[in-house]
């Protein structure tokens, strides 16, 4: 089934940019999903086993990396944007 979500990060720490632009970039890293960036999120558009997978990895690699982070996701199961 195709899915569609929206991801957005904010990063708990003064130089928040840095670990937004990197989630960003790894999120581009994935040639299976559709990937588009905005100023509040990015969307994400595949299979949904691959766009769930994709989020698994970026949240932990972001934890790892960056440590704390609020992630807001907006993920609707089906629908495929024109």
């Amino acid at each position: 089934m195709y899915m569609t979500a929206e991801l957005s990060m904010y990063p708990l720490r003064e130089d928040y940019l840095p670990p937004i632009k990197a989630v960003i970039k790894k999120l581009h890293d994935f040639p299976q999903l559709q990937v588009q960036t905005f100023a509040t999120g990015t969307t994400l558009g595949g299979d949904m086993d691959a766009v769930m997978q994709a989020l698994s990895e970026t949240l932990k690699w972001s934890h790892a990396e960056y440590g704390i982070a609020v992630f807001v996701a907006k993920l609707i199961p089906g629908y495929r944007p024109d």
